[in-house]
């Protein structure tokens, strides 16, 4: 009980909540306040400008969101204008749509948030077919959709400037969690009835979650001044936690064993659900974290961790002396990882608990290198020019959408039912993805939550009559659209329909009729939509692959690259390692999207489906253990060279270069024979006199394993090409 009440504490606390908030007040306030003057009419174009913008207002650094919104707005007011004037005739409208419809769709090259400057254009385009406004009134109309833009923007950037660390620090408590999750997924290695196969897929879907939180993270963190370089308590904590917990979720990653072989030796001594109930508790304590940060208040240790790690390490050494046959050795590994968490989780707490803290962040230095972690989109125009071709998944995305909008267009001139036949092309907006998996699955979501919602407000219309309490259920169905939205889309569009059918009771048209029209528009919308995104220019995840298993096999030969240069004696430094890191894991994420899109696919697209999953787990188990050398070496620093421990790693590099060759379609040449006098004429390099050490031997046999992993990516990536 104490644990859904946390959930629900937690979603108010949240980033979501915070934006349903932020967004129905500033969407609603326009017209309460012009409906107290009374211009209730003034009030609700303010709120359609309003509406239109709060599309760009998602997570990111501040400033960002204030240039999307500024050229939001400028778009918003020509693109009004525009349709003011393009309306009056039917084919010039039908010209118009048709065209904006492909020019705002190829925003998408510049990234999601120009893509959502894209969107708020296309919305307000969508929104003025049906405003029959004079023509020497539209230039007042329009400047006063402007208005309502300009005053979403700034109640937005006011919002954010009360609070400058909220928005981080909701999104850490969120990738927090997100993190605890990963580890109980983790943790069922360890019990015997989970099955190892599907465990790695709920594993690897994990993943992309916790990739994408970390990402927007990152953004928040690091691309703003602001959070960086203000000597502040707040400010160095949240990225002293950051930085600890992507260590921390390396040290998850880090800890790969064959499960089978352990479940096997050990499975009827009882330690294993031992582990697997430690690591649970490991996970309590990071959800309690999460939700502390979330809370905005200091974390409290909610149990003793190096308590049950005693005892843990108590069972283990007895498994050691009762059975001499069998040995150990991995139980202690996986007890030294343990150890290495707990010692992560008591350094979290020390930073809310301590002035440990204090002036380590705000150096000109790290600030450099802080910027090295994030991303940097470029929006120079060729990128635009570059991609007017068949080849460009964008290019082909905008022609469909822009060859639809113009079918939606003309079929709800035939077939809708009233006066919102925008609804069509609204539905044909919000369905259509690049992707057919997508749209297939946005389709459902829009179609289930409609028509759910819309029984709802039926039922909220027949038996609450009172307005009163339908205005208050009307801003509640609101600000849980909005909260929704980037959470569960399903449960959005079913808060989403009663409040737009509320909204219409207020505003005299008939809740019945407008249900009808609502569901058969969606329908409507939904069909076209769907047979769309499966006949006009369809984007299957196959065609994508090649290119999502070069950037993974680059990403890990880069990596290893940073093994090999410290154990042939060069100093790494741990932001190249980092890098490195980083640079696996969001293309290991990626590919995980792309295998699960994949999957919703036609079985007639769905190409070498069984081997592109074991690439995923391949990759998988092949970035643990390179993490795990890494983190070895990092604490150890450069190796005095060794040419056992070179070969292998140079070897696994060649392995994965080769079958990276083969993805881009490159020539294989064949290696030239050294000439046979070379040999006797030279003389052994020192390397090999250099005696191994045990680490040495550890470090020899882990990179062994990486070669047959490597070995193993080369085989399931040739068949995977077929």
């Amino acid at each position: 009980m104490n644990n859904h009440k946390r959930e629900i504490k937690s979603f108010f606390y949240s980033q979501y909540f915070s934006d349903g908030l932020r967004i129905s007040a500033g969407i609603l306030l326009p017209s309460l306040v012009m409906m107290q003057l009374g211009n209730f009419n003034l009030g609700l174009t303010l709120s359609l400008g309003a509406l239109c913008i709060c599309t760009i207002d998602s997570p990111g650094p501040v400033a960002q969101k204030r240039n999307a919104m500024a050229i939001g707005n400028l778009c918003l007011f020509a693109v009004a204008m525009i349709t003011g004037f393009a309306r009056l005739n039917v084919y010039t409208l039908g010209l118009e749509i048709t065209l904006f419809s492909f020019i705002f769709s190829m925003f998408n090259v510049y990234g999601n948030r120009a893509a959502s400057v894209g969107t708020s254009s296309l919305l307000i385009m969508i929104f003025m077919l049906d405003k029959d406004v004079p023509p020497p009134e539209l230039l007042l109309f329009c400047a006063t959709i402007l208005a309502g833009g300009l005053w979403y923007m700034a109640f937005s950037m006011v919002f954010f400037g009360i609070r400058p660390y909220r928005a981080a620090q909701q999104t850490l408590g969120e990738n927090v969690a997100d993190i605890a999750r990963f580890l109980r997924i983790k943790a069922d290695f360890y019990r015997v009835e989970v099955d190892i196969d599907e465990n790695y897929r709920k594993l690897v879907l994990q993943q992309i979650q916790v990739s994408n939180h970390q990402d927007a993270v990152r953004e928040l963190l690091f691309k703003s001044r602001l959070m960086v370089k203000e000597s502040t308590a707040a400010s160095r904590i949240l990225v002293l936690t950051f930085i600890d917990l992507v260590d921390m979720f390396e040290q998850i990653m880090a800890t790969h064993y064959d499960y089978a072989h352990i479940r096997e030796r050990f499975k009827n001594t009882g330690i294993l659900q031992e582990i697997a109930d430690f690591l649970h508790h490991v996970a309590d304590e990071l959800d309690n974290v999460g939700y502390s940060i979330l809370a905005n208040s200091r974390p409290e240790k909610t149990s003793n961790l190096e308590f049950r790690l005693e005892q843990l390490k108590l069972k283990i050494d007895e498994i050691g002396l009762d059975d001499k046959e069998t040995s150990n050795l991995v139980l202690r590994k996986i007890l030294i990882n343990l150890r290495d968490l707990t010692k992560s989780i008591s350094n979290i707490y020390k930073y809310y608990h301590s002035k440990a803290s204090e002036g380590l962040i705000g150096t000109p230095d790290t600030d450099v290198e802080y910027s090295k972690f994030v991303t940097h989109q470029d929006y120079a125009p060729h990128i635009f020019f570059d991609n007017l071709s068949l080849n460009s998944a964008t290019f082909k995305h905008a022609l469909r959408v822009s060859l639809v909008c113009l079918v939606g267009y003309i079929t709800s001139k035939y077939f809708s039912l009233g006066g919102h036949s925008y609804w069509v092309l609204l539905t044909i907006i919000v369905i259509l993805k690049p992707g057919f998996s997508l749209s297939k699955q946005r389709n459902y979501q829009r179609l289930i939550g409609t028509i759910g919602g819309g029984v709802i407000g039926i039922l909220i219309l027949t038996f609450i009559p009172d307005k009163t309490v339908q205005f208050i259920l009307l801003v509640i169905l609101m600000v849980g659209t909005y909260s929704f939205l980037r959470l569960n889309y399903v449960v959005s569009v079913i808060f989403m329909t009663p409040y737009v059918l509320i909204l219409f009771k207020f505003l005299g048209l008939g809740q019945i009729n407008v249900f009808q029209e609502r569901i058969i528009d969606t329908i409507i919308g939904s069909t076209i939509a769907l047979i769309a995104s499966y006949v006009i220019f369809p984007t299957w995840e196959f065609e994508q692959i090649k290119e999502t298993l070069s950037s993974v096999i680059t990403a890990n030969i880069n990596y290893l690259k940073k093994i090999s240069e410290s154990i042939a004696g060069k100093e790494v430094s741990i932001t190249e390692y980092k890098l490195a890191r980083k640079d696996v894991y969001v293309n290991s994420a990626n590919l995980s999207a792309t295998f699960e899109r994949m999957t919703s696919e036609p079985k007639s697209k769905q190409r070498n489906i069984k081997d592109i999953h074991k690439f995923v787990v391949l990759n998988h188990i092949l970035s643990s253990y390179t993490a795990n050398i890494a983190s070895a070496l990092i604490r150890t620093g450069p190796q005095k060279p060794h040419a056992d421990t070179l070969k292998l790693v140079k070897r696994s590099i060649a392995v994965l270069k080769e079958i990276n060759k083969k993805i881009k379609g490159e020539t294989i040449e064949p290696p030239v024979p050294k000439p046979e006098t070379a040999k006797a004429d030279t003389a052994k390099p020192e390397t090999e006199k250099i005696p191994l050490t045990a680490d040495d031997i550890l470090m020899k046999e882990q990179l062994g394993f990486i070669n047959k992993i490597s070995i193993d990516i080369a085989k399931v990536t040739e068949n995977a090409l077929r």
